[in-house]
């Protein structure tokens, strides 16, 4: 450090005094910082989120469909993975998730893979292209809309101009270098909106000198005028490393018809297709052996596989005599060729033969960000190995993650929205099938969350303190916690009461504790002080409930003459212009009926379990009839969802208006249901700090998790859904099954029921 003047060292004083910030140039006088360039936005700050939270596992994928008794050697015979990585789908935050990965306990689990080889990731840009989804029903198209909690995600995160999304990726991609392996790379992909920005960002994090391409996409060649401008046909994908070692691997893009032709030639007997390979020397191999040669473009090619022999002909000369026609004597020595020959050309940057989706393209999921497997493909090869483990920190439908797991790569993806949650859940249970059926390697993979914790980080619980200090602060925080849910109920203050703070419409309200789900004791407890003040009226709002609690709780209430409705609270509480806007809606719970049919082991034959999907009930809103009604204009209609009915509003030319009721069946709302047929067999373990050591340990939350045994679900290409399971093997004895059913929106509900066999 250079030494300060006396007359500098005085003003430096005067300005610590007064409590001002430094003159600009003393940043440089006193750090010898010698940068000649520097990204400045409003707001910068060098803090990075450290918070750690634990992570919820919400459900357990190994076998997709537990239909078969044939395992592969990496799971046992109940279908369960025996060891080795499980990949990771994960639900929330993504700065509370990398804060949490890598300041965490998991990060001892990635560490142990190598670090992060590879980081691929498609920032949102816009809140309706990223969150809004449209959902076929009844014929009709219904576009679903951001949740409010996706909402403030967008719009007080990165939504505010240039300078909140700079500081929203700036942060991002601090905690995404620290964990990648030191050979690690990432892909940043993005359009012509933030691609200036996003450049300087990722030097400023990774430096210039990690930088490698700009990769330049033309997902499409339409040519579409656009007025005052060119049509934006291409994006952009910036690619850095976190040092100057790291995995580059050739790639290549396929050859086009016309040069595939010149290198396929029909013999003159007709009994096949010859390759026909350029050489730069001559050779004259016997009829029998193998060896390896050199093409024009210097490329050595060797026999396929060792101990296969290829057969060489030396046929008549066409153009020179440096050419050599070869054969494979088996369809897999051919296959290899042909495959060979299709790696065609090392790819450049500008990637102009990988069309976007369109059409009936049979991977299309109707998601509006979705991305071709085929870039993905050429991203995780050109800087992965197989074994490795890849991440995407906006996974959206979850392209990423299905292609490394084809090609045999570890992963983890996460997401802020819930139903892209969902429909990476079904793509990868769709690709688990399909590598099951070929007889090929898949892992289990897990679905997780910040759930409560994350309620706590919002509500200004801080987890890292003692469990004391910890009770106190939640104490503190319990008035305005409750103050908040009973405004934005639109309720007011009840006195006199140990479990009802609020009453509204002639109805007491309960409210359900920040940190846990309500429980049957938390219901019992209010049943309680209503038979002792002859309360028949409650309100139980909750974040979340205990699986199982319900329908038989509510049936002891009613049997006690007790009418209780629990209903969600909506994330959206903690906004406040929401609140503001009365725009936030409590949701009755789902429910959900089913049946079970057993068979008694006789005769040598297990005993068995069926269940059945019998009844679903949805109370969800999204705008209402009345207000499509007064703001339609005639000829014209939308689609609106009220109490569980999803309608199609219409006013004719003289302003008559119509409502078809699209929802014809209950199953209408059925996206996807799984079983597990032995719950309560895993317990959810998660690891915490130790407040006095710091060490890591096991701690059980008293739930359980989910093991998805078998599963129906619609696709695009196949909207049927089985209502009946197959029929389990098991053993004779009490047991309990628990049912996961998953909305049209991805929202989900679970039951439990306990059979006897």
């Amino acid at each position: 450090m250079p030494r300060l003047t006396e007359s500098e060292q005085q003003e430096i004083i005067r300005y610590i005094e007064a409590d001002k910030p430094l003159p600009e140039k003393y940043r440089f006088l006193l750090f010898e910082d010698k940068r000649e360039v520097e990204l400045v936005w409003n707001g910068k700050t060098n803090e990075v989120c450290n918070i750690v939270l634990p992570f919820q596992t919400i459900e357990h994928v190994d076998e997709p469909r537990a239909e078969s008794s044939e395992q592969l050697g990496l799971f046992d015979e109940r279908g369960r993975q025996r060891k080795g990585w499980t990949n990771k789908l994960i639900w929330g935050d993504n700065k509370l998730i990398l804060s949490s990965l890598k300041n965490g306990p998991l990060r001892e689990e990635i560490e142990a893979q190598d670090g992060l080889k590879l980081i691929y990731i498609d920032p949102p840009f816009d809140v309706g292209a990223d969150f809004s989804m449209d959902i076929e029903i009844g014929g009709e198209t219904l576009t679903k809309n951001p949740n409010i909690l996706e909402e403030i995600a967008y719009r007080d995160t990165w939504g505010k101009g240039a300078d909140s999304f700079i500081a929203m990726i700036y942060e991002r991609l601090i905690l995404m270098r620290d964990l990648m392996a030191i050979d690690g790379s990432i892909y940043a992909h993005c359009d012509w909106r933030v691609s200036g920005f996003l450049r300087l960002v990722l030097d400023e994090v990774f430096g210039s000198d990690n930088f490698h391409n700009e990769i330049i996409w033309q997902r499409s060649s339409s040519g579409k005028t656009i007025s005052r401008n060119l049509s934006r046909d291409t994006d952009t994908i910036f690619w850095y490393s976190k040092s100057d070692k790291y995995i580059v691997n050739s790639v290549f893009k396929p050859l086009s018809p016309t040069t595939k032709a010149m290198y396929t030639r029909n013999d003159e007997d007709g009994r096949g297709n010859y390759r026909l390979y350029p050489l730069q020397k001559t050779a004259s191999p016997g009829p029998e052996t193998t060896y390896d040669y050199i093409d024009n473009n210097g490329k050595t090619w060797k026999c396929p596989k060792k101990g296969w022999r290829m057969k060489y002909e030396k046929l008549k000369t066409l153009e020179n005599e440096n050419r050599l026609y070869l054969e494979g004597n088996t369809l897999q020595e051919k296959a290899y060729w042909n495959e060979r020959e299709n790696e065609g050309k090392l790819a450049n940057n500008l990637w102009d033969d990988i069309p976007n989706l369109q059409g009936t393209t049979a991977e299309i999921l109707d998601y509006p960000t979705q991305k071709p497997e085929a870039l993905l493909e050429r991203i995780i090869e050109a800087s992965s190995n197989e074994g490795d483990l890849v991440a995407d920190f906006f996974c959206g439908s979850g392209t990423t993650a299905a292609v490394a797991e084809k090609l045999g790569r570890k992963w983890i993806v996460t997401d802020l929205g819930k139903f892209a949650i969902h429909t990476t859940r079904k793509r990868l249970i769709g690709v688990q099938r399909e590598l099951k059926k070929e007889g090929e390697d898949y892992r289990a993979f897990e679905i997780l969350n910040l759930g409560k914790y994350e309620r706590q980080h919002y509500v200004g619980v801080n987890p890292n303190l003692r469990e004391l200090e910890q009770q106190q602060q939640l104490e503190e925080k319990e008035k305005t916690f409750i103050d908040l849910i009973l405004r934005a109920y639109s309720a007011e203050k009840a006195e006199g009461f140990a479990s009802f703070p609020g009453k509204k419409a002639g109805r007491l309200i309960a409210i359900g504790p920040v940190n846990l789900p309500v429980t049957r004791l938390f219901i019992e407890e209010i049943i309680l002080e209503c038979r002792r003040h002859q309360v028949t009226r409650v309100d139980v709002l909750g974040f979340e409930f205990e699986m199982g609690l319900f329908p038989n709780v509510l049936q002891e209430a009613k049997d006690k003459g007790i009418d209780l409705a629990p209903k969600y609270i909506p994330a959206e509480v903690f906004d406040k212009r929401a609140v503001e806007q009365n725009q936030v809606v409590f949701h009755d719970v789902a429910f959900i009926e089913v049946k079970t049919h057993t068979t008694n082991g006789k005769n040598d034959r297990p005993a068995t379990v069926t269940v059945e999907l019998t009844d679903f009930s949805v109370f969800y809103s999204q705008d209402s009839i009345s207000g499509a009604e007064q703001t339609l204009k005639n000829k014209s209609s939308k689609i609106v969802v009220e109490k569980g009915q999803v309608v199609k509003v219409s006013k004719d030319s003289e302003g008559v208006v119509t409502k078809d009721i699209l929802t014809k069946e209950w199953t209408d709302w059925i996206d996807y249901w799984s079983v597990d047929f032995e719950f309560e067999s895993k317990r959810e373990i998660i690891r915490v700090q130790d407040t006095d050591t710091e060490a890591w340990k096991e701690q059980w939350t008293g739930e359980y998790v989910f093991e998805n045994e078998w599963q129906s679900f619609r696709t695009k290409k196949d909207r049927s859904l089985e209502l009946k399971s197959i029929a389990h093997e098991c053993k004779p004895g009490s047991r309990k099954i628990a049912v996961k059913v998953v909305d049209i929106f991805g929202n989900d509900t679970m039951t439990i029921v306990e059979v006897n066999i």
